[in-house]
């Protein structure tokens, strides 16, 4: 008897809770509709105006293009937006698609710093690419490959940094597939980078004018209308000097490039490592953990002025991948260098072979490295001609389809990005018929020439055929 009643106790309990979730939800469903105050009082942050005018156009629009400049806050305020999507529209199915992996799974991780705000009712336990809502709903990343997003059917998908994808029209094609049913929404983000792309005619062409165009440039989002700083926007405008290119696009969100630069933006993006591009999603090796191949690095040293950089490609099968990127920290102490080339060395199985410049230093150097045990060292004198070797060799194994790397950026020793690492060395004919390179002040050549001597290390280094180092 007793028994019986503490079941039906129980029950009644169980179906209170049920019923107080139920309530609990539909009062949290109610809230999110309400977008002004659900951001400000779930998520706890008031959009800056141009942040609500992305909302809005997101709410009106079926096709939205938002050409923001760095720092503008649109990962933020994307990742809360499609939050409060899921979370007012059951069983609805968000994609997230970017260049690459890692750059998907990390808006993945954005947005689960905003579902830690929601009520426990909402959402099930996190994954590291993947969302769940109570209401059905699911946030998913997936990489960059239409093969892959071809098949989900979707309501919503936000296509990050559209400018560097490698196949951005094969991409484009498949997310129209998943969305044909639906009548769903693509939201598109990007800086600008090279014009002969899709995310360019998204913004400006004629044809593709179902597209609604968001422009934010550095003076929108600048404090207090936004969350750059004006004493930090001083700093990168100084830093950008030289390379108002580089300025144009990064913080005015314009499109420019230089012509005599000697690696394209249009080359530069196509070599973004991807499953489609050379048959996986490129991420650089942990240094921490043991690999195997056919490695071969290239070394660009360097004391004060400029930084020491350390390259590492797998040669696998007629491919070269970037497996690895150091940039140390000044002022260089060559003994950290060497002792780090030695570390990576045994922990990787040796180089096939490591180029380095020793352009300064000379044979001194190959001394050191001999004597700190590094195996199948040479050296390298940056001469006109041979740099002019080494840039042709890394501009025609890219060109040629052979040369590979993931979208890496980093934040120390300075803030960068290897895309526009690779697109600030420009050339100039020289009255010798020679090829002379440069970089403008203020920025940093370093990663090019170690990736130009990595891949040099690949071939059989020759004496010079001047004539044949001649432009043309």
């Amino acid at each position: 008897m007793q028994r019986d009643k503490l079941g039906r106790f129980l029950e009644a309990v169980k179906v209170d809770v049920v019923a107080a979730r139920a309530l609990a939800t539909k009062k949290a469903k109610k809230a999110a509709a309400d977008q002004p105050s659900w951001f400000r009082k779930t998520l706890g942050f008031v959009p800056f105006s141009y942040q609500q005018e992305l909302i809005d156009a997101f709410n009106a629009y079926q096709f939205l293009a938002a050409r923001w400049c760095r720092q503008s806050g649109k990962s933020w305020i994307i990742s809360a937006l499609l939050l409060n999507y899921a979370v007012t529209h059951d069983d609805s199915y968000i994609a997230v698609v970017g260049p690459s992996w890692r750059q998907t799974k990390l808006n993945i991780r954005r947005m689960g710093y905003f579902l830690r705000k929601l009520p426990p009712s909402q959402y099930l336990k996190p994954g590291r690419t993947i969302l769940r809502f109570t209401n059905g709903s699911v946030i998913e990343a997936f990489p960059n490959n239409p093969d892959t997003i071809r098949g989900p059917t979707l309501q919503v998908v936000w296509w990050d940094e559209v400018n560097f994808t490698p196949n951005d029209a094969d991409l484009y094609d498949a997310i129209l597939f998943t969305l044909g049913t639906t009548d769903g929404k693509l939201i598109a983000t990007s800086t600008p980078w090279n014009a002969d792309s899709i995310f360019w005619k998204m913004c400006f062409h004629k044809d593709w004018a179902d597209f609604h165009r968001s422009h934010v440039g550095v003076d929108r989002a600048t404090a207090p209308g936004g969350p750059l700083r004006p004493g930090m926007i001083e700093k990168i405008r100084k830093q950008f000097g030289e390379d108002p290119s580089r300025w144009r696009r990064e913080m005015e969100a314009e499109y420019a490039e230089d012509e005599d630069v000697w690696l394209s933006q249009s080359l530069i993006v196509s070599c973004v490592g991807t499953v489609k591009t050379c048959g996986e999603d490129l991420q650089l090796w942990n240094p921490e953990r043991s690999y195997q191949g056919d490695l071969f690095a290239g070394l660009d040293m360097a004391q004060v002025k400029d930084y020491c950089v350390l390259s590492i490609f797998e040669r696998l099968n007629d491919k070269l991948l970037l497996r690895h990127l150091k940039i140390f920290s000044q002022p260089t102490k060559y003994a950290h260098v060497l002792g780090y080339v030695k570390a990576l060395q045994d922990r990787w199985g040796g180089f096939s072979k490591i180029r380095v410049d020793m352009t300064k230093d000379g044979p001194s150097l190959l001394a050191d490295m001999e004597d700190a045990g590094i195996a199948n060292a040479e050296g390298v004198n940056f001469s006109v001609p041979r740099k002019s070797e080494m840039a042709n060799l890394l501009k025609q194994r890219m060109t040629n389809g052979q040369l590979f790397y993931p979208l890496v950026t980093w934040e120390k020793p300075y803030r960068g990005e290897i895309c526009s690492e690779l697109n600030v060395e420009k050339y100039d004919l020289r009255k010798d018929g020679a090829i002379a390179f440069s970089h403008p002040n203020g920025t940093h050549d370093d990663v090019f020439w170690s990736m130009a001597l990595a891949i040099f290390a690949t071939v059989q280094m020759k004496p010079f055929d001047l004539e044949a180092m001649k432009f043309g």
